[in-house]
């Protein structure tokens, strides 16, 4: 039987005095693609945080694909296949969205010979980034800079994908547009993603179970048909 891709047991974790994860055990299967949802101030982005090494909890374990991780810090996660879109793309301004990515596979310690085929397979993904990759990135769209966020983390090739959030200032449509390629990254790679996300419509059509967080615990987890109802739903935030 294969390894979950990342199972974390009683994770606890919080800032300044205040406990924000109280106790959380998360299984994302391999190939999977999970659906985290839950109010603003849920927890949800300190779990993510947590998950790949930016934030020491208090109390808890995890592994990735049956291995702890050496150190819990975002080298080794991602030396482990885990990596992390976080809210907000984070993307350098004054940066082309060339150098972005060149910047990125240097500190993941690609060698130049590499490189060229990494950034291909981002572009396989996303080639509407072919479109801007000379410019800077403070001159695009939101959408684009999100495009951008997302291949910058593929050009690791990771095996778990965290994504926080991705569709927040995109329209709809360009939300579809951005997300459908990136689940079937599930089918073509194998790739499991932990999906953190408000748009749950669209965020539910692609995504095989739903975790429900609130106050930073689980509430429900399932299928996302179990919260078809929206009254439901509602009830869960």
């Amino acid at each position: 039987m294969t390894a979950p891709a990342i199972q974390a047991t009683g994770l606890s974790a919080g800032f300044g005095g205040r406990e924000v994860l109280q106790d959380v055990s998360l299984t994302l299967n391999d190939g999977e693609i999970l659906c985290l949802i839950g109010h603003n101030g849920a927890g949800k982005s300190t779990l993510l945080r947590v998950l790949f090494g930016l934030h020491r909890p208090s109390a808890g374990s995890m592994t990735v694909f049956g291995n702890a991780p050496s150190q819990h810090s975002p080298a080794a996660l991602g030396a482990a296949g885990v990596a992390l879109v976080p809210e907000g793309r984070g993307v350098f301004p004054d940066l082309t969205v060339e150098e972005i990515f060149g910047l990125a596979l240097w500190s993941a310690g690609v060698p130049k010979s590499g490189q060229r085929e990494r950034i291909e397979e981002v572009l396989d993904v996303l080639p509407r980034i072919k479109e801007f990759r000379t410019r800077r990135a403070g001159t695009l769209s939101g959408g684009q800079q999100q495009m951008v966020s997302i291949g910058r983390a593929l050009l690791t090739r990771p095996k778990a994908l965290l994504l926080d959030e991705p569709s927040i200032g995109l329209a709809p449509k360009l939300f579809q547009d951005l997300i459908r390629p990136i689940a079937a990254l599930r089918e073509s790679r194998g790739m499991a993603i932990l999906l953190v996300e408000q748009n749950v419509r669209e965020a539910f059509a692609v995504s095989d179970r739903v975790v429900v967080m609130r106050s930073g615990r689980f509430i429900f987890e399932g299928a996302p048909s179990e919260l078809d109802d929206h009254t439901k739903l509602m009830e869960l935030f």
